[in-house]
């Protein structure tokens, strides 16, 4: 198994980057969602609504980018801002039409689920398979896409296991991670989708790929070899 895409997102709900190579802390990729948009509510912005999250149409045409000290956003029309600044938030609130900020990650963890999130090529060609045409991984959002012969969901037999990606990097995937309406929304070359939810609903219980904690950090770069331990 390889290592064929990293993606990390600076703010959270927001369109990331690609990586080639990247530092893993014990919270997950450095940098990742350490950051997210925030309504007066306290609630953080997303697609979708939950006790959580609220809503926020428009988020997946802004794009967050690392930055020092802080991370960077870059509005539909290419203008950019640092985090933290007051014009930046005023800009995001027109954009997804309610007053917002951008606030850093305090006592309570920005992952949905878990720290390092990852799925395969092999699901993605079932996929594929079920619905007649390919599917971008952009789609899912996923910290690591591992290329894996096959098309079945080889994640599943991950479980519980510990996984070696490079040579210092140990992860462990404890759960699949249950997928929701943002799967079908349009991002970057994504168009909007109407079946991908039904179809990962009807064919894997709503899951798509796992989350994974480190057990061991370290730097991982594209193509390093990826190993499943007992």
């Amino acid at each position: 198994m390889t290592l064929v895409e990293i993606r990390r997102f600076p703010i959270k709900s927001l369109l990331g980057e690609r990586l080639s190579t990247v530092e893993v802390e014990q919270r997950g990729l450095a940098g990742d969602r350490l950051w997210a948009v925030r309504d007066a509510d306290g609630k953080l912005g997303s697609g979708k609504n939950t006790r959580r999250f609220r809503r926020m149409p428009g988020l997946f045409t802004l794009r967050g980018h690392c930055g020092d000290p802080v991370p960077v956003v870059e509005l539909p029309d290419g203008r950019r801002f640092d985090a933290n600044e007051a014009a930046g938030h005023e800009a995001v609130s027109e954009v997804v039409g309610r007053p917002v900020t951008i606030e850093r990650e305090a006592s309570v963890l920005h992952h949905d689920e878990g720290p390092v999130s990852l799925i395969s090529t092999a699901s993605l060609r079932r996929l594929h398979d079920l619905l007649g045409e390919p599917v971008d991984p952009v789609r899912f959002r996923a910290n690591l896409l591992v290329d894996v012969p096959g098309n079945d969901f080889p994640e599943h037999g991950w479980l519980g296991r510990t996984i070696r990606v490079g040579s210092e990097v140990v992860l462990r995937p404890h759960r699949r991670l249950t997928r929701c309406v943002m799967v079908d929304l349009a991002q970057e070359r994504a168009v909007e989708h109407g079946q991908i939810l039904k179809t990962v609903a009807e064919c894997n219980d709503m899951t798509f790929g796992v989350w994974a904690t480190v057990e061991r950090p370290g730097r991982i770069a594209l193509l390093d070899t990826v190993e499943l331990a007992s």
